[in-house]
């Protein structure tokens, strides 16, 4: 087995197709077909299923494609620490939940290389797409929190997917709501007070689990409820409807504007436990790219922490 092999292996399955991955990589088709059936005569195992619409993993090869991204993605990232990319292009991709912090440093990073040289990538997306993404390769780093509620579940799910958390910073709870919400003017906010308005929160799957809510406090009952797909969404039904959403209060003005303002949650029924951990998962034990390097690097400098 060879690091061209695998190589090979993750840009078929990328593709879809074997034309398609031999023009990418530049070899002719034939001698892709030769490496693949290589490989797979040495693994003892069928990879890809052809047919005359392409290829598809085959379930050995759905299993094996996630040691090949991630031993030749660690590959590439000694490549990028400490010999240069000598002219390939280094991929760098982000997962997050929905934070427009995480956004933020996203673009300070990106600012600062030429993109020319670089394929980024950044997925707001799901709790289980962010694990998902970073177990499976597909981004380096993933945005997410933890909370006395989720951390026991979340935790396992990160052990079982050989992923590490890594702190970043504690927050109190926060009512997210239009600048003229008729609430909006209070020095805080309990569940009472928000009986009469909607509570939105993100969309998390028809499999998703009450662990996997972006926004804490998920196990309450509450009598307004609408899920929504992205954050103008969101921000637009907080002034439609006058809506609210429970977050960290970390909101950056630059990308989100002005119209919606965070007002601490309060409730004499709750303890302090309920406070938000945010921090970045990885690959355990893995080497980061110089890329990841500096875009937790400005996580932490827009954090302050």
């Amino acid at each position: 087995m060879t690091l061209n092999q695998l190589h090979y292996i993750i840009t078929i399955a990328e593709s879809g197709s074997m034309n398609k991955a031999a023009e990418k990589l530049y070899v002719t088709q034939p001698s892709l077909t030769s490496a693949l059936r290589e490989l797979e005569n040495e693994l003892g195992i069928t990879i890809f299923h052809r047919s005359g619409r392409g290829v598809t993993l085959t379930n050995d090869g759905a299993e094996f494609l996630l040691y090949a991204r991630e031993i030749y993605g660690q590959f590439e990232n000694v490549i990028a620490k400490y010999q240069g990319t000598g002219g390939m292009k280094q991929k760098f991709g982000v997962s997050t939940q929905h934070y427009s912090f995480a956004v933020k440093a996203f673009v300070e990073l990106v600012e600062s290389f030429d993109m020319t040289k670089y394929d980024f990538a950044l997925r707001e997306t799901k709790t289980r797409e962010v694990i998902d993404d970073v177990a499976n390769m597909k981004s380096e780093i993933g945005i997410i929190y933890l909370s006395d509620f989720n951390r026991r579940a979340i935790t396992k799910i990160l052990r079982q997917n050989t992923l590490q958390f890594t702190h970043l910073i504690d927050c109190d709870a926060y009512v997210y709501l239009w600048k003229d919400h008729p609430l909006a003017d209070r020095a805080s906010l309990s569940f009472d007070d928000l009986k009469d308005y909607p509570n939105m929160t993100f969309d998390q799957g028809d499999a998703s689990t009450l662990y996997f809510a972006e926004e804490i406090f998920s196990d309450n009952d509450y009598p307004r409820k609408v899920q929504v797909n992205d954050r103008a969404t969101m921000l637009n039904l907080m002034k439609g409807i006058q809506g609210y959403t429970l977050c960290s209060g970390i909101i950056c003005e630059e990308l989100n504007g002005d119209d919606c303002i965070a007002v601490p949650f309060q409730d004499d029924s709750e303890t302090s436990s309920k406070a938000m951990e945010i921090g970045y998962i990885t690959k355990k034990n893995s080497i980061l790219s110089n890329l990841a390097t500096r875009y937790i690097e400005e996580l932490r400098r827009y954090l302050n922490v």
